[in-house]
């Protein structure tokens, strides 16, 4: 069996161990480096109150604490699921060099969790969109960057 695989179960095992609990819901994540499992969690969005803790979003946090670090490039990203569209954004943001995912957006949608909407939304026209989004201040807005951009200590990221 390849790698890939046996870390690709692995991930699939903890999406699987936290569907059958009331910690969670049906995802699980590895960050892999170098051959080595760096995190592996799963979503802990009920227990912890928190929409954003997605499986891969904790993996890509604990992984981050680990390596000390803010950029996981050499990491691959192993994940039950299709990423949705903030986990997806977060692998980006945090620079892994691969993902591998099991199961589809369409699986996910079918046991009741459809991301659909939410890139629906993305092709929407801000006065379209069923949140409410309003631009107001931009000039007040940009001073924080103006001032980063003068910072001659910043840590780019």
């Amino acid at each position: 069996m390849e790698k890939r695989e046996i870390f690709m179960r692995e991930a699939i095992g903890l999406a699987g161990r936290n569907a059958s609990s009331v910690t969670g819901g049906p995802f699980g994540a590895l960050i892999v480096k170098d051959g080595e499992i760096i995190s592996a969690r799963t979503n802990s969005v009920t227990p912890d109150k928190d929409p954003t803790a997605h499986a891969e979003v904790n993996a890509i946090r604990e992984a981050c604490r680990k390596l000390n670090t803010y950029d996981l490039s050499g990491c691959t990203l192993y994940t039950s699921c299709e990423p949705c569209p903030m986990c997806l954004s977060a692998a980006y943001w945090a620079k892994v060099d691969k993902i591998y995912f099991a199961a589809g957006r369409d699986d996910a949608a079918d046991a009741g969790f459809s991301d659909a909407f939410i890139y629906d939304e993305f092709t929407k026209s801000m006065e379209e969109r069923s949140i409410p989004i309003e631009q107001i201040m931009p000039t007040e807005g940009r001073e924080p960057f103006e001032l980063w951009k003068k910072n001659e200590d910043k840590i780019p990221y």
